[in-house]
């Protein structure tokens, strides 16, 4: 694969090891497929040098990891449900959209009736690709007051934007790694975030922690919680 890549460009083994700092032996290795022993971060600078991407991808017993993780992401998007419905939030989940070729789905979208707030909620349950959740969110912030005005009949004043990843020391870690993208994009954490849900008053910009409720059942060792009922949107529209 990569040697057809290098071909295509054009490039000699010794041409592309000199583009990205390599030498021609480690290039040859690496065509050969001999990179069981060969650092991930080489790997990638090559396929870079030649304008491609590694992308990883992790199986555990068949399809049963994305399950896990479709369950995880699921009571994520329950507990903040719970948490915007407990402070007066309409809540409605899922959300799907398509403009004008940008398609996706809102994980959820809230409004706040009293002050016509709309917030956009992104629901991780892995720190992935930073550049590309942002630049999604973004996508999904900007489309949103039309598309609550079209499904739900909201007529938004002020939208705002929420990122929640579940609470792990190894995400906060991630996270603080990379505080300064973070911080300049969700200002606002966690006890503004929540005060600001309380009354949310102008727009905000906040990234948000919460335990995950099934580890969390699993060392106390209770019942499960009461269930919480999420709101459903008015789906009248306005006159």
């Amino acid at each position: 694969m990569g040697r057809h890549l290098r071909h295509r460009l054009g490039w000699r083994q010794r041409d592309l090891g000199d583009r990205i700092g390599l030498s021609q032996g480690e290039i040859s290795l690496f065509e050969r497929g001999r990179i069981d022993g060969m650092p991930i971060a080489t790997v990638r600078k090559i396929l870079g040098g030649l304008d491609a991407e590694l992308v990883l991808y992790v199986r555990w017993r068949g399809r049963d990891l994305d399950r896990l993780l479709d369950a995880g992401h699921a009571r994520l998007c329950n507990d903040i449900a719970g948490l915007l419905v407990d402070q007066g939030w309409e809540v409605a989940p899922e959300v799907s959209y398509s403009v004008y070729g940008e398609r996706g789905s809102i994980d959820l979208l809230a409004w706040e009736p009293k002050t016509a707030t709309l917030l956009v909620t992104e629901v991780k349950t892995e720190v992935a690709s930073v550049e590309a959740t942002f630049r999604k969110h973004d996508e999904k912030v900007r489309l949103a007051p039309a598309v609550a005005r079209e499904r739900f009949g909201w007529e938004a004043r002020v939208t705002a934007r929420l990122l929640l990843f579940p609470e792990h020391r190894t995400i906060r870690r991630q996270v603080d790694d990379e505080s300064a993208l973070f911080g300049r994009v969700y200002p606002t954490r966690n006890v503004g975030v929540r005060r600001w849900l309380r009354s949310p008053e102008g727009p905000m910009s906040g990234l948000i922690f919460l335990p995950d409720t099934s580890q969390a059942r699993g060392r106390r060792g209770r019942a499960s919680p009461k269930r919480v009922r999420v709101g459903r949107p008015r789906l009248e529209r306005p006159e």
